[in-house]
């Protein structure tokens, strides 16, 4: 596949099934991200891989972040949040590893570049042929989720990316009229 039919065509998969993706898929996600817009070569990126056993230890990460906010939730609230990761064979946490007080790299800056690493990892599944799914939710911003996975204050969640091979039908992404976003100054 050329970069822009696959820049054109990607489009998020949301049923995925195993078997996950191999190291070899894996490394090649990987090397993708490291190519991330990256100022000063801070290399503000960490990734967290879960497959097996891990998914499920997610899943009771998550539990335990539902009944910290709530510790009156019905059990079958906590079952339905443990079966969450269950959804795909792996997941991949993206999280920033922000260095504060940088001159001349604030924040947003390595995050953002935390970001564009999480899409690099989509971009690269999809030219495997393998399905992804980006997904964030209250999870990402959770402290007890935070601490489970041993971020430090600065760090941040950015993205939860559940991978798989292509469980569904792969449906086309809808045609944009771009002057509708873009702004020219002539």
């Amino acid at each position: 596949m050329d970069a822009m039919t696959l820049l054109h065509q990607r489009s998020s998969m949301g049923k995925l099934v195993g078997p996950a993706p191999n190291r070899e898929q894996l490394d090649a996600m990987y090397q993708a991200a490291l190519r991330a817009p990256d100022h000063k070569a801070l290399r503000p990126w960490r990734f967290i891989e879960f497959s097996g056993e891990g998914l499920e230890r997610l899943g009771e990460l998550f539990a335990e972040s539902v009944f910290q906010d709530n510790p009156h939730v019905e059990d079958a609230v906590l079952d339905s949040v443990r079966k969450k990761p269950l959804r795909a064979p792996m997941i991949i946490a993206v999280v920033a590893k922000v260095t504060p007080d940088q001159p001349n790299v604030p924040r947003v800056e390595q995050v953002l570049s935390a970001g564009c690493a999480a899409h690099s990892i989509l971009l690269a599944a999809h030219a495997q042929g393998l399905g992804a799914m980006w997904r964030t939710g209250n999870y990402a911003f959770d402290p007890v989720v935070h601490k489970g996975l041993g971020l430090k204050e600065d760090d941040e969640l950015v993205a939860f990316i559940y991978l798989g091979q292509q469980g569904g039908r792969h449906m086309g992404v809808p045609d944009h009229d771009i002057s509708d976003f873009v702004e020219r100054w002539d």
